[in-house]
């Protein structure tokens, strides 16, 4: 059985979006990937992050969705900073976005949680240890134009979009780039994270007013 002939499961998030008060774009792409990786190791369902507060539930069929989380999905979910986000601490894990592939809001956080989903994957006890004593400590940022082939060609972990919503199949959407991957020597040529996925995808965001 190939990949594409397996069940596809999808991990939901779902965010609080207050009309009055709806959290920050940044707020919301940096709380879902670290709602994902305390589901994948506490498992905490609920996770606030400065303006955002994204709720996780198990994995469910991509196609068959139960009642409950299917009426809250809002297509083309929108969030926006109400000003820049500011610089990058350094030695700070950074969740790079491509700069030239547009995305709403509820699009990037489920691409956001993926990339963190396959940087877990990839680290060693130690730097998992490390970074779970973090609180998962971590930025969602735009890369540069001139900085992207480089970060898809550098062996970090990729997700490639199954293109299903929004992106054409194949698109390179977050690199997760990681200090502990790097020193360790994590980089192999053509280690794509997103090209296999054992468990399930997070490819569902769906919004809680």
């Amino acid at each position: 059985m190939t990949p594409d002939e397996r069940p596809q499961y999808a991990l939901p998030l779902v965010i609080r979006v207050e009309r009055a008060a709806p959290p920050a774009r940044t707020d919301a792409l940096e709380g879902a990937a670290r709602a994902v990786l305390y589901f994948l190791t506490d498992p905490r369902v609920t996770v606030t992050h400065r303006t955002a507060r994204i709720r996780v539930y198990p994995p469910v069929p991509v196609d068959d969705w139960p009642a409950d989380l299917a009426r809250l999905q809002v297509t083309g979910t929108e969030l926006e900073d109400p000003q820049p986000p500011g610089p990058v601490p350094p030695g700070t894990p950074v969740l790079w976005l491509n700069p030239e592939l547009p995305m709403t809001a509820g699009k990037a956080m489920a691409q956001a949680g993926h990339a963190a989903q396959l940087a877990w994957w990839r680290l060693e006890p130690r730097g998992r240890s490390e970074w779970k004593g973090s609180d998962f400590e971590l930025a969602v940022r735009a890369a540069a134009v001139e900085r992207w082939a480089e970060l898809t060609a550098s062996g970090l972990p990729v997700v490639r979009d199954g293109g299903f919503t929004e992106v054409a199949p194949g698109s390179c959407t977050v690199v997760a780039d990681l200090p502990a991957l790097v020193l360790v020597g994590q980089r192999p040529a053509g280690a794509v994270g997103g090209d296999v996925l054992p468990v399930a995808a997070v490819a569902g965001v769906a919004v809680e007013a």
